[in-house]
């Protein structure tokens, strides 16, 4: 559980998803249908949604590559955090916007998997946060035109596999898809299954 105290309630935190974050993004449209279908259903459920948007020089402040996806309006009363760092909660309000509902517990989508998306969850946990990815609702473009070793496929999945790893004491990290996801307080640390352990070489399996 979320070392914050009094901090007993979910929010849905969606980050990034931009139309010049997201534009050549993998599995775009797959990854933005998940996230609109996690947002109906925490609206539905009186859970919060916090928004984060992102700005810098090459996305500057009410371009139409800083505007959200169309697919994913906000609501007049949901807050929108701006952001100008990986970590959302970096130089943000938004800490000072999750104290005020009571949240200690985060699920996580948007993008870039390998930027805000990592930041933000290790920054949540950090925090004394849980933190739950939402497997199949985040995404990342292909970047190795310019570098990267792993296509963004492999990029998303790598991060589902190691994220359930990086529990802390009092808080848990775990890896959910769209269909899996609730709202409610996370497991206890004790509880939690995690992922066994992979066998030494030349351990025996008995």
């Amino acid at each position: 559980m979320t070392t914050l105290e009094n901090r007993p309630n979910t929010a849905l935190l969606v980050v990034d998803v931009q139309n010049g974050v997201v534009g050549e993004a993998w599995n775009r449209d797959g990854v933005v249908a998940n996230i609109a279908s996690l947002v109906e259903r925490a609206r539905s459920e009186q859970v919060p949604v916090v928004w984060v948007q992102h700005s810098d020089e090459n996305m500057p402040r009410d371009s139409e590559d800083w505007q959200y996806v169309p697919e994913l309006p906000f609501a007049a009363e949901e807050p929108v955090v701006h952001k100008t760092f990986g970590d959302s909660f970096e130089d943000t309000d938004l800490e000072s916007v999750l104290a005020a509902r009571g949240v200690g517990r985060l699920v996580v989508a948007g993008a870039q998997t390998d930027a805000c998306i990592r930041a933000t969850l290790h920054g949540a946990v950090v925090r004394g946060y849980d933190a739950t990815l939402v497997g199949d609702a985040h995404t990342t473009e292909d970047l190795r035109e310019w570098g990267h070793p792993i296509g963004p496929e492999d990029v998303v999945g790598f991060t589902n596999a190691y994220w359930p790893w990086s529990s802390v004491p009092g808080r848990t990290a775990d890896v959910v898809d769209t269909a899996a996801v609730t709202f409610g307080p996370a497991e206890a640390p004790e509880a939690a299954q995690a992922p066994e352990a992979p066998q030494e070489a030349g351990e025996s399996a008995g």
